[in-house]
């Protein structure tokens, strides 16, 4: 069963851009991971003021694997645009 994991970023108004910026250059780098299912940058409109990134993986595992590959390896040098997050995780329901 897939899950859906939604990563909730605080950015600054002023921020927004340069993260969506950052996303874009980056966009496809996921893409390859075994399990990968789906990817989506969320802008907040209304009744909100985070960014949402949200990912759909075939399985937690899957999610896991990724994440524990990525860990250390933000070689970036670039300060952060968010100054916060929320990790969010939830099953796909098949209403089959």
């Amino acid at each position: 069963m897939s899950i859906v994991v939604i990563n909730a970023l605080n950015v600054p108004v002023e921020a927004g851009s340069e993260l969506e910026a950052r996303f874009a250059a980056r966009k496809h780098s996921v893409d390859g991971s075994p399990g990968f299912e789906r990817f989506e940058l969320l802008r907040p409109v209304s009744g909100e003021d985070r960014y949402f990134v949200y990912t759909q993986w075939a399985t937690r595992e899957d999610f896991e694997d990724w994440r524990a590959k990525r860990a250390g390896h933000d070689h970036s040098d670039q300060a952060p645009v968010a100054s916060g997050m929320d990790l969010l995780e939830f099953q796909v329901v098949d209403l089959g």
